[in-house]
């Protein structure tokens, strides 16, 4: 009776946990879910991650990746606890993250999924003449210790041994767990309650997801130009495998290659 009782509960949100499961968020509750995140990460590196890392004389790279999992790994811990609410068990589904009922087959999501990779990861690479440009022209007032226009800036007067280790360390999380935190959070809970913005909602989620990096806000123009056509794809086709592949599945190919070619000497 009271396992029934407590089922019965667990499926009848109320309050502000009812107001994160509605099927639309209002636009000032959307924009604040996108951009806390990012204040928090900075919080948590400046307070946090920025000591820890020059305690161990550790790349400042370090520093950002301990902010990154101490803020996004309890949101993805607070997305299952909303399917807990929903449903009374741990779970992304029960009306939690959307678009991921598969509408593609296995292999025809995967060719969309490689294809939206090799985009990301080619115009990203391409456009970093963009992102240097708009650091110099506008963003050298920014003073994180990592901040410049070049892209190996966090990594720049460390021994390469320490380096490789700090790479090795948080290569796992940055490369690949953590961007998929980002898309589970991003498109599949915050794009699809946006249904009163209809066609501008991927552009709205794109552009504030790119904002919520505030440790690299140089980067917005460019980050809005290689993300937009998979949060784009995501939003209309209902499958969020589409941007797994794109974002974490570039972040990883990147982070291989990138720590490969610096254990080589090739950067």
């Amino acid at each position: 009776m009271n396992e029934t009782h407590s089922a019965a509960t667990a499926q009848q949100p109320t309050g502000f946990v009812a107001k994160l499961l509605a099927d639309k968020h209002s636009v000032p509750l959307s924009i604040a879910l996108h951009l806390v995140p990012g204040a928090l990460i900075v919080a948590v590196y400046a307070l946090v991650g920025a000591p820890i890392s020059r305690a161990l004389d550790a790349p400042i790279f370090a520093a950002w990746a301990i902010a990154l999992v101490v803020v996004l790994f309890p949101i993805m811990f607070g997305l299952l606890w909303l399917g807990k609410q929903k449903t009374g068990r741990y779970t992304l589904r029960g009306g939690v993250v959307h678009y991921r009922d598969k509408p593609f087959s296995r292999g025809k999501i995967t060719l969309i999924g490689i294809g939206f990779l090799l985009y990301m990861t080619v115009v990203s690479l391409s456009l970093a003449p963009l992102d240097a440009w708009t650091y110099d022209h506008f963003f050298t007032w920014v003073t994180f210790e990592s901040s410049g226009s070049s892209g190996t800036t966090y990594l720049d007067s460390y021994d390469k041994s320490v380096v490789l280790t700090t790479l090795l360390i948080c290569g796992p999380f940055t490369g690949f767990i953590l961007p998929l935190i980002e898309e589970y959070y991003f498109r599949g809970f915050l794009l699809p309650r946006l249904p009163q913005l209809g066609r501008w909602a991927p552009l709205f989620n794109t552009t504030l997801f790119s904002v919520y990096h505030f440790w690299a806000i140089w980067t917005v123009p460019s980050k809005i130009i290689f993300l937009l056509p998979g949060v784009w794809f995501v939003w209309g086709k209902h499958d969020i495998r589409a941007s797994i592949w794109m974002h974490p599945g570039s972040a990883l190919l990147m982070t291989v290659v990138g720590a490969t070619a610096y254990a080589f000497g090739a950067m």
